[in-house]
């Protein structure tokens, strides 16, 4: 059986800064990517460092 992460969700958060640095840093451009990472919170429980950096996200991409 494969081992969890023990940082849960860093995919995600690597994915958000790759597309962020692609679409010059505009999280409207984001939102797939961004709501991934909101599901990987979720189902962690926010228990990933990652995790801290979504709150800020989730309000720049709701400003459209």
């Amino acid at each position: 059986m494969a081992q969890a992460s023990k940082e849960p969700c860093k995919k995600q958060a690597c994915d958000i800064q790759a597309c962020l640095s692609k679409n010059n840093f505009l999280p409207q451009r984001c939102v797939k990517v961004i709501e991934a990472l909101k599901y990987c919170c979720e189902q962690c429980e926010y228990k990933s460092t990652h995790c801290a950096s979504l709150s800020g996200l989730l309000k720049q991409i709701q400003k459209k």
